[in-house]
Parts: structure tokens; C-alpha cells; sequence
């Protein structure tokens, strides 16, 4: 059994004002994805996108941050919500879902990229693959914070968490850094150089992504709210095989377009 490491949430005060380690995770993950993105649109010469960068990356935040909130308020704790609407912009008390960001991005980029006449396929493309290590920090805040943490275990590495009772637990917030963030993150960049047709990246992460925090899940402790589905599989299981699903439809519907007409259409 391995000692958790209290660390401290709150990096610094200033005043009534804290730092904290969670949200300096979004911040990593915002910066890193910035710079990615930017070394594809010069190296693959997308000046149409180039033209839009900084406007778009802010649509994008915002996107994610409303529809990480909206998404946990409505998938993981709605009855709750319904009876205090008030809290629902208390961001600062915790609560954000991935499937709700992912949502809100993707709705907030068809949008952006409708109303600019950019090809949405391709430039999502070229955003999908950083992803992953937002979601890698974004663990890791997960593990500081020890919250989201694992089910019992007796695996030696299993750890006692604070408000996880006096019983050992799986660091599933470490399992889900290391899949959905590094491993995710390397097949995604790797296979961006490929000759797929527009679209593929996306659809590859649905899968990719789904798979990993489907596994994961089984892991994971369940949300205390909510608890397992039909008895077996938890809400995060559920969404993520409603994203399998939607990567492998994305597969079928990008298949017939060819390489040239994508960078077109």
C-alpha cells in the first residue's frame, strides 16, 4: 500500500483569492494545446485557419468551460441542480464533466467555423490531438485534489484517500493520466501525419478515448449520486460507448471522401 501525498489544493492566497492546483492543471493544458496547435497550422501551411487562430481558441474555452459545467449538472447530478439553480455557476465548488466540454467544444466549433466558412472536419482534426493533455493534467489535478479516486483494492499500489474511508483504493486518476493523456496523446500524434481523410482524428479519439475510460471505469468509484446503472455500468461507461459509437459512425461517413476534397469541402 503506498502513502497518498497530501498536497495542499491551494497553491497560494492572495487576499480572499486562491491559486489552486486544479485550476492551474486548465492553464497547462490551454497553454500546451496554444502551441501545438499553432506548430501544425505553420507546418501544414493552414492559413485559412491561421487567419482565425486567436478567435477561435477563445471560442473554444468558453465552450468548454460552459459545457464541462452544463454537463456535469445535467449528467452527473441534475436533481440536485434542479433544486438549487443558484449553484449552478459555482464552478468554484467543483463539478466539471469531460463528455459535457467535448460537447460544448465541438457545438462551439461548428459554429465558429459555419459562421467563418472554415472546413469544420479539418480543423477539428488539427485541435482533437492535443486534447489529450488537458485531459493528463486535468487527472492529475483530479489525484491532487483526491477526488474521482478508485475502487478498493488490495493491489499494492492502492491508496488510502482522504474521504475514501480507512481502505486502500485504485489511483484511477493516474490510470486515466496515463491513457487518456500520455498514451491517447501519442497515437493521436502519430497518426495526424497519415493520409487519412478529414474527420479520421476526430473519430479516432471518440474511439480511442471511449475504449481507455471505459476500461478505467472499471476501476474508478462510481459517483456517489448516482451509482451504477442498470446495475453494472456507470454513467461514464454509458457516454463513453455513446462516443465509441459516434467515432465509428464518423469513420463510416468521412470513408468515401478522399484526401484532396477534404481540404476543400
Amino acid at each position: 500500500m503506498l502513502t497518498f501525498p497530501e498536497i495542499d489544493p491551494v497553491i497560494f492566497s492572495i487576499g480572499p483569492a486562491k491559486v489552486r492546483w486544479y485550476g492551474l492543471m486548465y492553464v497547462l493544458g490551454f497553454i500546451c494545446s496554444y502551441y501545438l496547435v499553432l506548430y501544425q497550422i505553420k507546418k501544414n501551411k493552414l492559413t485559412e485557419l491561421g487567419k482565425h487562430f486567436e478567435n477561435i481558441n477563445f471560442m473554444l474555452i468558453v465552450s468548454l468551460i460552459v459545457g464541462g459545467r452544463l454537463g456535469y449538472v445535467f449528467f452527473y447530478n441534475f436533481s440536485y441542480y434542479i433544486s438549487h439553480p443558484s449553484e449552478i455557476l459555482a464552478t468554484w465548488q467543483g463539478g466539471m464533466s469531460f463528455h459535457g466540454a467535448f460537447l460544448g467544444t465541438v457545438l462551439g466549433g461548428i459554429v465558429f467555423c459555419w459562421k467563418n466558412k472554415l472546413n469544420f472536419w479539418s480543423s477539428a482534426d488539427v485541435y482533437i490531438v492535443t486534447i489529450p493533455i488537458g485531459l493528463g493534467f486535468g487527472r492529475i489535478g483530479n489525484f491532487i485534489n483526491a477526488e474521482l479516486f478508485g475502487r478498493v483494492t488490495e493491489v499494492p499500489w492502492g491508496m488510502i484517500f482522504p474521504g475514501g474511508g480507512p481502505l486502500p483504493r485504485h489511483p484511477s486518476q493516474l490510470y486515466e493520466a496515463l491513457l487518456e493523456g500520455v498514451v491517447l496523446f501519442g497515437l493521436l500524434w502519430i497518426a495526424k501525419d497519415r493520409k487519412f481523410p478529414s474527420g479520421y482524428m476526430v473519430a479516432l479519439f471518440l474511439v480511442f478515448y471511449g475504449v481507455f475510460r471505459s476500461f478505467v471505469e472499471l476501476f474508478r468509484q462510481p459517483d456517489v449520486q448516482i451509482g451504477f446503472l442498470f446495475d453494472h455500468i456507470t454513467m461514464g461507461q454509458l457516454l463513453s460507448s455513446l462516443m465509441i459509437l459516434s467515432g465509428l459512425f464518423i469513420m463510416a461517413l468521412r470513408k468515401g471522401k478522399s484526401i484532396t476534397q477534404n481540404q476543400r469541402s
